[in-house]
């Protein structure tokens, strides 16, 4: 048995058991993959998959434990690239960092650009995606670090510790009635056409279970996962506008948009980093980390990686 057989097997099941998005993945032919994985089926003796003709059709129960067996191996290979690198490169390296379009946007530029002034041999790459696809990117070790607002402390093989707290706005045209509110009611907002984001994104559940809690019904005429996407309709006079607080940072005082303060209404939402849980952490991983977040310190992610979580609702936030 080798690693290009695990290999092959755990993108097996990353692309759902097409043996030709595996191959097309790994950059190799479709029998060369199928052959590996027979080839190592019967080294065990067991079947890895049970199959229809020549399709993969699901894991067996002996191939549950094999591929439980593989992550393990293949993610200490991993820790063993990244140690190797920590001590031969030494300030050099890659940074690859997944999050949401708000995050890269308003939260990430200032981190970023803290962290290549003192590492300027790190490249950083930036992956966007919804909280599920961060969190999938993570566990498929194709990102360091992650950070979203929803998702990421569900899944069990993911450490994930709080960030920073935030709040949702209100935003609207200067002219709007609402523009003269200082403290609107949901009552209100659930009379004027509402732009927010899309259901898994930016704290959206919490906006929709207020407005249930109250047995309101808004009538959200446009969702997105860009907050400068909602911020254009708005100005383009589509509807009322919630967003989180960090996309009207940039606006200026006295601009075409009002922005209030909604949190009285939806609550806090705490944003959370993540990382894949057994990884090795290269020290500018850790020093990311602290950019992002006073709170977040190298002591205590190396805590919570080595089985010490904090607490998934921090009252210091």
């Amino acid at each position: 048995m080798n690693l290009h057989q695990f290999r092959f097997v755990q993108e097996a099941v990353r692309r759902g058991l097409n043996l030709t998005e595996t191959a097309k993945a790994l950059h190799t032919s479709q029998p060369g993959v199928s052959k590996a994985i027979l080839e190592l089926e019967e080294e065990l003796g067991i079947d890895i998959f049970a199959r229809h003709g020549k399709r993969l059709r699901r894991i067996t129960e002996p191939g549950e434990q094999v591929l439980r067996s593989i992550e393990i191996i293949m993610r200490e290979v991993g820790n063993l690239k990244r140690i190797g690198d920590e001590f031969s490169k030494q300030e050099a390296g890659h940074l690859s960092i997944a999050t949401t379009h708000t995050q890269a946007r308003y939260v990430l530029p200032e981190p970023v650009t803290l962290l290549r002034r003192r590492y300027p041999k790190v490249k950083v790459a930036l992956h966007q995606g919804t909280p599920e696809q961060v969190a999938q990117m993570l566990l498929e070790e194709r990102a360091d670090i992650g950070l979203a607002t929803e998702s990421l402390a569900s899944f069990d093989d993911l450490v994930t510790l709080p960030c920073y707290s935030w709040q949702h706005v209100m935003v609207v045209p200067a002219a709007h009635p609402l523009a003269a509110v200082e403290r609107p009611t949901l009552e209100q907002l659930a009379a004027v056409p509402l732009v927010s984001y899309h259901p898994s994104f930016t704290g959206r559940t919490r906006i929709d279970a207020a407005f249930e809690r109250m047995r309101l019904k808004p009538e959200i005429v446009l969702e997105a996962i860009d907050s400068d996407v909602i911020k254009t309709y708005v100005r383009s006079g589509l509807g009322v506008g919630i967003v989180a607080e960090m996309a009207t940072r940039d606006e200026p005082a006295g601009g075409d948009l009002v922005s209030r303060p909604v949190g009285y209404l939806f609550g806090d939402n705490v944003s959370r980093v993540a990382f894949k849980r057994g990884a090795y952490l290269r020290s500018f991983v850790y020093t990311f980390a602290e950019l992002l977040s006073e709170r977040l310190t190298r002591a205590l992610i190396v805590k919570a990686m080595s089985g010490h979580s904090e607490s998934a609702d921090d009252p210091a936030l």
